[in-house]
C-alpha cells in the first residue's frame, strides 16, 4: 500500500489524485491521511538512521565481536532503551551481524571395546602430598573462528597444572603430551603416581597406556566425561567445595 501512496503523491499534479486513487483501488481520505503523516515518517525514519550510526559504532569498536543481545545492552547503558528486536532488524538491514563461533565440541567420547582402567578414586579427590594423585581432562579454548584443544594434568594435592597440551586435534597424542610434561615438570620420576580420567576414547588407548607404564602411572578411569567431578573436588573435611580447575 505504501507505494501506492508514494506513486500517486509524485504523480497527483500531472494525473489528478482522484483519478489515481481510483485507479488504484484506495480512498483519497486514506490517502490524505498518509501524506498528512509524512513528517512524522521522516522523522522515524531518521532515528532509524541516527541508531543505526550508533549499532555501526558499537560493533566497529568491538571488531565486529558483538551481536544483537551484547550490542541492545550498550545501547541501553548509554540511552533510552531499545527493544532488542528494533536492534536485530536494524542489524538485518545494514548487514551487521556479531562474530560467531563454531558449535561447541564433544570433547570426551567412550570406545565401548577399550579396555577400562579401575577407579583407584572412588570420588575421593584428595591426596595427602604431591605426585600421589593426578586428574586429567581434555577442554576446548575458543581462537578466533576455530576451536585449540587443551589437555592438562592436575596435582589433587597442590590443585596445580603440573602438565599441559594444547592442538588443533584430540588424537591420543594430545594427552600423552600433557602426561609427558607433567613427567618432565616432576624430574622425570613419578613411579606409583595415580592419574585419574574419563573413559574417553584418548585416555583408553593403547598408546596412552603404554605412555603410563613407561613411567609407571597408574591409572584409574571415573564416569564418562567426569574426570575432576565436574571441577569440584573433595576436601578433607568432607564437603565438596569448588576450586579453580586450572591454577597456573
Amino acid at each position: 500500500m505504501t507505494g501506492r501512496w508514494r506513486f500517486i503523491s509524485d504523480h497527483h499534479m500531472e494525473y489528478g489524485i482522484q483519478r489515481l486513487c481510483r485507479i488504484f483501488g484506495v480512498s483519497r481520505s486514506g490517502f490524505y491521511r498518509w501524506r498528512a503523516a509524512g513528517p512524522d515518517r521522516a522523522a522515524r525514519a531518521a532515528a532509524e538512521e541516527a541508531l543505526t550510526e550508533r549499532i555501526r559504532g558499537i560493533h566497529t569498536g568491538t571488531n565486529g565481536a558483538y551481536g544483537v543481545p551484547r550490542i541492545t545492552r550498550e545501547l541501553r547503558e548509554s540511552g533510552p532503551v531499545v527493544n532488542h528486536k528494533r536492534v536485530a532488524r536494524l542489524m538485518r538491514a545494514a548487514g551487521i551481524a556479531g562474530r560467531h563461533l563454531r558449535k561447541g565440541k564433544r570433547t570426551t567420547v567412550q570406545d565401548a571395546r577399550a579396555p577400562k582402567a579401575p577407579d583407584l578414586v572412588k570420588r575421593d579427590f584428595t591426596a595427602s602430598r604431591t605426585d600421589v594423585r593426578w586428574c586429567g581432562d581434555i577442554t576446548y579454548l575458543p581462537v578466533g573462528n576455530a576451536w585449540v584443544y587443551l589437555a592438562t594434568v592436575i596435582d589433587m594435592h597442590s590443585r596445580r597444572v603440573v602438565g599441559w597440551s594444547m592442538a588443533e586435534h584430540m588424537r591420543a597424542d594430545l594427552v600423552i603430551n600433557a602426561i609427558e610434561a607433567a613427567v618432565a615438570t616432576r624430574g622425570g620420576s613419578v613411579d606409583g603416581v595415580v592419574f585419574h580420567s574419563d573413559r574417553g576414547t584418548q585416555y583408553t588407548s593403547d598408546a596412552f597406556a603404554a605412555a603410563c607404564r613407561r613411567h609407571g602411572i597408574r591409572r584409574s578411569m571415573g564416569r564418562v566425561g567426569s574426570s575432576y567431578d565436574c571441577q569440584s573436588v573433595r576436601t578433607g573435611s568432607r564437603k565438596d567445595r569448588v576450586v579453580p580447575a586450572v591454577t597456573v
